[in-house]
C-alpha cells in the first residue's frame, strides 16, 4: 500500500480573523446597544441614518467599530472567492489575507479622499459628508451578511460558488436599498448637482464593480 500524501490546509488564522471581527461586533453592541439595534434593521428602517448627528458620526465610535468588523469580513470574503476561482497554496494563504486586507484599507481610504476633493470641487461637502456616511454605513451592515457567509464557505461549505452568488446578491440588495434611501431622502439636492452625482456613481461605484467583475470572468 503506497502512502498518500494529504495537504491539510489549517484554518487557525480564518478562526482567529473570525473571532476577532466578532469581538469587534460585541464590542460596539455592549457599548452601544440601542445604535446597534437600530443598525440591526437599518434596510427596514431608516432610524439609525436619521438620529445619527451630523458633525462627526463618520469617527463616532460605534460607526469604527462596524467599519472594522467590515474591513476583516470583507477581506476574508474576497479571500475566500478567489480560494473558490483560483486556489491557494497553503503557503501563502496568510499572507494574500494580509494584502488583501491592506488593498481594501487603502481603496475604501482613497475613494473617500477623492469624493472629499470632488465636493471641494463641486461645492458640494454638505451632500457628500451624507453620501459617504450613509454608503459605509450600509456596506458596514452587508457586512454581516460576509461575516454569515465567510463563516458557511470555511466551515460548512467550503468554495460553494452558490453561497458567494447568494450573498454577493445580498450585499448589493442591501446598499441598493441604501442608495434609493439616499437618493429619496436628497433628491432635492441630487437634481441641482445631477452632473456631479451621476460623475460619482459612474467613477467610484459602477466602474470598480466592472473590474472586480471581469476579474472574477477572467
Amino acid at each position: 500500500m503506497n502512502p498518500i500524501i494529504r495537504t491539510i490546509e489549517s484554518l487557525d488564522w480564518m478562526t482567529l480573523a473570525l473571532v476577532l471581527s466578532m469581538l469587534v461586533m460585541t464590542l460596539g453592541k455592549y457599548l452601544f446597544q440601542t445604535k446597534f439595534l437600530n443598525f440591526l434593521i437599518l434596510p427596514f428602517n431608516n432610524k439609525y441614518i436619521m438620529l445619527s448627528n451630523k458633525k462627526g458620526r463618520l469617527l463616532n465610535w460605534f460607526h469604527i467599530f462596524m467599519t472594522i468588523f467590515q474591513f476583516i469580513n470583507l477581506s476574508l470574503f474576497i479571500f475566500l472567492i478567489n480560494k473558490a476561482w483560483n486556489g491557494t497554496s497553503n503557503q501563502d494563504t496568510f499572507e494574500v489575507f494580509l494584502i488583501t486586507i491592506a488593498l481594501v484599507i487603502v481603496f475604501q481610504t482613497v475613494k473617500i479622499f477623492l469624493q472629499l476633493f470632488k465636493a471641494f470641487a463641486f461645492n458640494t461637502q454638505e451632500l457628500v459628508w451624507d453620501v459617504i456616511y450613509n454608503k459605509t454605513t450600509y456596506f458596514n451592515h452587508s457586512s454581516l451578511v460576509m461575516f454569515l457567509s465567510n463563516i458557511i464557505l470555511i466551515y460548512i461549505l467550503n468554495n460553494s460558488k452558490t453561497v458567494i452568488y447568494i450573498a454577493i446578491g445580498l450585499i448589493l440588495l442591501i446598499n441598493a436599498i441604501g442608495l434609493i434611501k439616499l437618493v429619496k431622502n436628497h433628491q432635492k439636492v441630487i437634481v441641482s448637482y445631477l452632473f456631479y452625482f451621476i460623475l460619482y456613481l459612474c467613477a467610484l461605484e459602477i466602474a470598480p464593480l466592472v473590474v472586480i467583475g471581469s476579474y472574477l470572468k477572467g
